[in-house]
């Protein structure tokens, strides 16, 4: 089956088993989203919306946020991985919102990406989610998703990216962002999963592939 052919069938589960698309990350506006992503890496959404109704409401702008000192910041968000960076990139890039953008997170993936902490998956997150720019952010379940129906060959994030905005149509990229990475929770975890079991894998994943992960 060709990829183009999976990538079709796909959309159409995917749609069925999501019909409603939840945001995972709570926040109220693009500053707080911004702040939220910037946590999650290394860190479950849950755990990051545990912490951030503390923090935000300290400071839900970069102009409050930026009046807080890096110690407080830290101790709302101790409990996630990476802490005493993430609150020195939180602080400094409330600082740089007021400098260079005038206090708003901007639609654009080089000035995002130009902040502190904030990388190519961080930045389409915010880009696709705040903005409805079409992103494709590729995070650990849909790296390797990708790779396990056969739609990438997984060598690296950006690959992944690429195939994977080839195959899907643009306009399907910020619901599918979410739609696989909730399939990958609930259907498709990383250890110990049957593949021919699975609702996608069983039809899409190769026999090699079945193989080798029934190794481990």
């Amino acid at each position: 089956m060709k990829r183009s052919q999976k990538a079709e069938r796909i959309v159409t589960q995917l749609e069925a088993l999501y019909p409603v698309i939840p945001i995972p990350l709570d926040h109220s506006n693009p500053f707080e989203l911004l702040v939220a992503v910037l946590m999650s890496a290394q860190t479950t959404d849950l755990k990051v919306n545990q912490v951030t109704p503390a923090l935000f409401s300290k400071a839900s702008t970069p102009e409050a946020m930026a009046q807080l000192e890096v110690e407080t910041i830290l101790a709302d968000i101790r409990q996630v991985g990476l802490a005493p960076t993430k609150a020195k990139n939180i602080k400094r890039l409330s600082e740089l919102l007021i400098e260079r953008h005038a206090g708003e997170v901007p639609a654009s993936f080089e000035a995002l990406e130009a902040l502190p902490g904030v990388g190519h998956k961080t930045a389409g997150v915010v880009m696709a989610q705040a903005f409805g720019v079409p992103a494709f952010p590729i995070d650990t379940h849909i790296h390797r998703l990708a790779a396990r129906w056969g739609l990438s060959n997984g060598t690296t994030v950006e690959r992944t990216e690429k195939d994977l905005k080839a195959v899907f149509p643009k306009e399907k990229w910020n619901d599918l962002h979410l739609q696989i990475i909730f399939f990958g929770r609930e259907y498709c975890p990383a250890r110990f999963h049957d593949l021919t079991q699975c609702p996608i894998c069983s039809w899409t994943a190769t026999k090699k592939r079945i193989r080798e992960e029934m190794k481990r």
